[in-house]
Parts: structure tokens; C-alpha cells; sequence
């Protein structure tokens, strides 16, 4: 009886050892992933200013836009960091990334109405630098999004919730943001 005892003890704890190290496991997947969300944001915040530089120079009169673009990437500075960000941050950092996307798409449709700078060799250059910048930034966000789905199911299901709630593991917040290369289709009355 008591050889049953012990080897039921063993099986448990040998399958607490196995899910916490799945949970670990899937814990560092949601980190990497944010790191590669967040080379794509530095990128995409180190081209705003050349963007709003070179838009500068031909459109001196549309102040309020540049100012917004400028205003929208410095908030999204100010939140940017390596380490995952909590709920709390999260949806202040996707909304600071999502102004940034809207005050983008504001310069592009300035730029649409000034012919000379939207031929620009450096616009178009920066403009098509930022459109990879975003592609790259949303693989990596469908990347991330998976990783932390996978870790909330491993967090929320039955038997690892039991593992997770003694190891203090917590599901991770998706990632949603509004892309400035994402252009909405037009609408066509007949």
C-alpha cells in the first residue's frame, strides 16, 4: 500500500515538474516575442523624425499635422521597453502606437496632396521603409499574440491553472494596434 502512496506522490510531482517547466517554457516565448515587437517599434520610431523632417520642407503651412506625428512618437517613446508590458500598460502603449498609426496616415494623405513631395526620392524612400517596418511589425505582433494565447491557455487550464496559481505565472495581454500602412478601402457609391 504504501509502494502505491509513494508512486502516486512521484507521479505527481514528476507531472508538476513537466507542467511548470511548460509554463516557463511558454513565459519566455511571450518575452521573446515582445522583443521582437519592440525592434520593430524602435525602427518605427526612429523614422518618424526623418519623415516629419523631409514632409517639413515642403509643407511648411501644415504645421498641425507634423505636430501631431511628433507628439503621437514621442508618447510611443516614452512607453517603449524590452520587458512585456502589464495590462495596464499594454493598452497605453497600443493606444499611444495607434495615434501614432492615425497621425501617420495623416502625413501620407498630406502627402498625397503635394505632388513634389510625395515624388521626393527621400519620402518616398523613408515612406516605403516605414511600409516594412509595419509589415515586420505585424508578423511580429501575430507572432507575440500566438505566444500569449498559447501561455493563457497553459495559465487558465485545468491541471496547469493548479501549477500556475502556485508559481505566481499570469496570462500575458495581447497586442493590438492600428497600422498606418493599413489603408481603409474607399467608399464607392454608384
Amino acid at each position: 500500500m504504501t509502494g502505491l502512496v509513494v508512486t502516486i506522490i512521484a507521479l505527481l510531482v514528476v507531472a508538476a515538474i513537466i507542467i511548470y517547466n511548460r509554463l516557463v517554457r511558454a513565459r519566455n516565448i511571450v518575452a521573446e516575442a515582445w522583443a521582437g515587437i519592440d525592434v520593430q517599434l524602435q525602427r518605427r520610431h526612429e523614422l518618424v523624425p526623418n519623415l516629419v523632417t523631409v514632409t517639413r520642407e515642403y509643407v511648411k503651412h501644415e504645421a498641425s499635422v507634423l505636430e501631431n506625428v511628433t507628439r503621437a512618437r514621442g508618447a510611443g517613446v516614452a512607453d517603449a521597453t524590452a520587458d512585456v508590458p502589464g495590462r495596464g500598460r499594454m493598452a497605453t502603449l497600443s493606444t499611444h502606437e495607434s495615434e501614432l498609426s492615425r497621425a501617420l496616415g495623416q502625413l501620407f494623405a498630406l502627402a498625397e496632396a503635394y505632388p513634389d513631395l510625395k515624388a521626393a526620392t527621400t519620402f518616398a524612400q523613408l515612406h516605403d521603409s516605414l511600409v516594412e517596418v509595419e509589415d515586420k511589425l505585424q508578423y511580429a505582433r501575430r507572432y507575440y499574440n500566438g505566444a500569449v494565447r498559447d501561455l493563457n491557455n497553459r495559465v487558465e487550464s485545468f491541471p496547469s491553472n493548479l501549477v500556475a496559481g502556485v508559481f505566481k505565472f499570469e496570462s500575458a495581454p495581447f497586442f493590438e494596434i492600428e497600422l498606418a500602412s493599413r489603408r481603409e478601402a474607399p467608399d464607392v457609391r454608384l
